[in-house]
């Protein structure tokens, strides 16, 4: 994964970073923690093929607004969310996750 330090954010001035394509734009440095989180996104986008991606994970998002409203909660209930945040202390997850794994965190909501 690409990373790119710049003070402009592509589609996100209030983040730190945003993983458009498989590059990431950071406004500052990122703990690893944070690299692998958007390392497990980079992973979810090519085997989406990237643009299936973003319309599933924007069509995700709208089903947890109406669950949970315009909220932090709707947001880490999104299944790539919820996988990113769930392995991104794991410095091995990628070397052995499988494909899809997002799925197993489809229907389980916190």
């Amino acid at each position: 994964m690409r990373i790119v330090y710049n003070k402009i954010i592509p589609f996100g001035r209030n983040f730190l970073a945003i993983n458009l394509f498989g590059i990431l734009f950071t406004k500052g440095e990122l703990d690893c923690d944070m690299i692998r989180h958007e390392s497990i996104h980079s992973s979810q986008m090519r085997e989406l093929l990237y643009i299936p991606f973003y319309i599933l994970y924007f069509l995700e998002w709208m089903v947890r607004i109406l669950q949970y409203g315009f909220s932090t909660k709707a947001y880490y209930n999104i299944s790539f969310e919820r996988e990113a945040y769930s392995n991104m202390r794991d410095p091995r997850y990628l070397s052995h996750r499988k494909h899809y794994a997002f799925l197993r965190y489809l229907k389980k909501n916190k």
